[in-house]
């Protein structure tokens, strides 16, 4: 299989997603060597259906208990690398990410043109299918994230993303925020050292899925933000070995 070459693995991060894993995993396109599936300790049948589904590259981790959505990339990630991925994807296990998207989204990482993609949903023409708060809301986080990596990235809620196997290695990827506001987190680690960052426009998908924002995960994202940003000031200056 692979694509251009290079083994890639698809991480899909999963809890209570018993309705709508298998659709995930049926999407996945033949040229992806790896799919691991992260379910952060379901109560449902999540793990059951991916257990059941049959495709032989479909690995699954199950955590003990619930440790976050960021945990579970965390913990997809290290899997990738252990079997030799050289570019590292993540889907949601909730069906919001479309499949057509995969390759556009993987291949500057792929051919080496960045480090990190970020998908961005402001940049598709199915944009204004996004709820309105949702769009004014990622949109504030957005600036607030640019403002404190110097990253030109957009749409920093997007969990569409890519990232190359040096890129992973380089990160200290055991710190990253373990819940809702990873992926500002691991922008802060990515702009700290100086990783080449881009946005790829993907499509927004909404359908039977429940959202899980509420009014306290802008503060939230805020202070993970914030957070970050004081400690790759600290590392830099302890020099090296920090």
């Amino acid at each position: 299989m692979s694509l251009h070459g290079k083994q890639v693995a698809v991480v899909v991060p999963a809890y209570c997603e018993e309705r709508f894993i298998v659709g995930v995993l049926v999407s996945m396109p033949s040229w992806v060597d790896h799919v691991i599936v992260v379910d952060d300790a379901s109560p449902d049948g999540t793990a059951d259906r991916v257990r059941s589904h049959g495709d032989p590259r479909v690995r699954l981790l199950v955590h003990g208990s619930n440790l976050g959505v960021g945990a579970a990339i965390a913990s997809g990630y290290h899997a990738a690398l252990s079997l030799g991925a050289e570019a590292v994807a993540v889907m949601a296990g909730d069906g919001q990410m479309d499949p057509a998207d995969l390759r556009a989204v993987l291949d500057p990482v792929v051919g080496g043109q960045c480090d990190y993609v970020k998908g961005n949903r402001f940049l598709h023409s199915d944009r204004r299918r996004m709820p309105a708060l949702r769009r004014l809301g990622s949109a504030a986080l957005s600036r607030l994230t640019r403002g404190l990596t110097g990253l030109d990235v957009d749409d920093t809620q997007c969990g569409y993303t890519a990232i190359g196997a040096r890129a992973l290695r380089s990160i200290p990827l055991d710190d990253l925020w373990p819940r809702y506001g990873y992926p500002n987190d691991l922008l802060g680690m990515l702009a700290a050292r100086r990783l080449r960052v881009t946005d790829v426009a993907v499509r927004p998908v909404y359908a039977e899925e429940a959202s899980g924002l509420t009014p306290l995960h802008p503060p939230l994202i805020a202070f993970v933000a914030l957070r970050r940003f004081v400690l790759e000031r600290r590392r830099r200056a302890l020099g090296p070995a920090a």
